[in-house]
């Protein structure tokens, strides 16, 4: 048995708010996020809704020159670690640096500066493309400016599996403290692909919703009329500590984080398996030596599209026995957020915490007409009060990738 892990710090930007306390307010009132895109002119394309980022402020820790060095994805992640290590109480000083690591999950990178420089290569020539190029766009720059900026020394990475990436990274994480390699792992994700290649390219392949003459339900997990997943954009950071750290300092502590799992389905690229995602909940479960029964609550991958819903019903059912899964609560935030891609797991590990800390279960919004198939409680509509003590979060991705993470109340 490694070193207990515990999240003490909360930050996030998303289409719901550009902080904790304003997303989470949204997500259990059931508020939507998805709009018409902004960003650029969207009538041409099949698709033209998302769940933009709206009125987002550069945090005063980025220059203003630096910031035009920076994909957006990169600022979003550094507003929201600077949030959440505020929230945690944690000052980064000299004398810890080398023991605080950064682990972020990141799906595609900067493409809004990939599709920018190609036009200015194509229009201008090469010597027009800034210096700043690739470093604007690489994934890994996301942990890579976090570190810079608050001084962390200690292990970052970047995970890039899909929509899997955060879910991946936070594990990792917390793998890396309780072997102790680390006392404090800042962890999460970040996504910012709402452009238009990232839409064009998603609805080439018939993933994302065409209603778009009605934008806020759109986004319709588990409806017998959902067509496809919204794209959102948005970055979910957490503060991970070892438990023993947290306490000395005396750090508040939301919950311990008892399990990790995952798989691959080698199955299909884009198709997903029930059989894979069973594995990886089966393999938390296992990980946090808790009994099926013993979940109360799952915040689930639920993009809105036809087959991926009830393959992971069908999952959860496989994983924990079909008595422990007509019991729980089931919810997918993505209903009122679209799908974040790489930060996606990041953002719903914030309201499934946020559940946990104020026993409450988010609602699956813009359920109509309740697909038939659809036997547990996907928690429709309106969220509801409930005793919580463990959440399970799901992400299931492109290539087969999947992850389940545990966060438990504190014993």
């Amino acid at each position: 048995m490694g070193n207990r892990v515990v999240v003490t710090g909360l930050g996030c930007t998303s289409p719901l708010g550009n902080d904790v306390p304003t997303s989470w307010e949204a997500c259990i009132n059931g508020q939507s996020g998805i709009d018409r895109i902004t960003n650029f002119d969207p009538e041409l394309y099949r698709c033209q809704i998302a769940g933009e980022i709206k009125n987002f402020e550069l945090p005063e820790i980025i220059p203003i020159k630096e910031a035009k060095k920076m994909d957006l994805f990169i600022q979003y992640s550094i507003a929201a670690t600077q949030e959440a290590l505020n929230d945690s109480g944690l000052v980064i000083t000299e004398d810890i640096k080398e023991d605080v690591g950064v682990s972020m999950g990141v799906g595609i990178g900067g493409l809004g500066c990939i599709e920018r420089y190609t036009k200015i290569l194509l229009e201008s020539g090469p010597k027009r493309v800034s210096p700043f190029f690739i470093p604007m766009t690489l994934s890994n720059l996301a942990p890579g400016y976090v570190s810079l900026l608050f001084g962390a020394k200690n292990y970052t990475a970047c995970t890039v599996s899909a929509c899997t990436s955060s879910n991946h990274a936070i594990g990792t994480a917390a793998r890396t403290i309780e072997r102790g390699d680390a006392k404090v792992v800042i962890a999460g994700g970040s996504e910012s692909s709402v452009t238009p290649l990232g839409i064009a390219g998603f609805a080439a392949m018939h993933a994302l919703s065409t209603r778009n003459d009605d934008p806020k339900r759109a986004s319709r997990p588990f409806d017998k009329d959902r067509d496809g997943f919204v794209m959102g954009e948005g970055s979910g950071m957490l503060i991970l500590e070892d438990y023993e750290f947290a306490k000395a300092r005396g750090a508040r502590i939301y919950c311990e984080i008892t399990g990790y799992g995952f798989s691959s389905d080698a199955f299909h690229m884009t198709s997903p398996s029930a059989e894979g995602p069973a594995r990886a909940m089966k393999m938390t479960l296992k990980d946090s030596g808790l009994a099926a029964e013993d979940i109360d609550y799952v915040n689930a991958h639920g993009t809105s599209t036809p087959i991926g819903d009830l393959n992971e019903l069908k999952a959860i059912k496989m994983a924990l026995g079909e008595k422990a899964a007509q019991q729980l609560s089931i919810s997918s935030t993505k209903s009122m957020t679209g799908h974040l891609l790489g930060a996606a797991a990041a953002i719903e590990a914030v309201f499934s915490i946020k559940a946990l800390h104020h026993n409450f279960i988010p609602p699956t919004i813009n359920i109509e007409n309740m697909d038939p198939e659809c036997d547990l409680d996907v928690t429709p509509n309106t969220g509801k009060s409930k005793e919580l003590r463990v959440a399970m979060s799901n992400a299931f991705g492109f290539g087969g990738t999947n992850a389940s993470i545990i966060f438990q109340k504190l014993d």
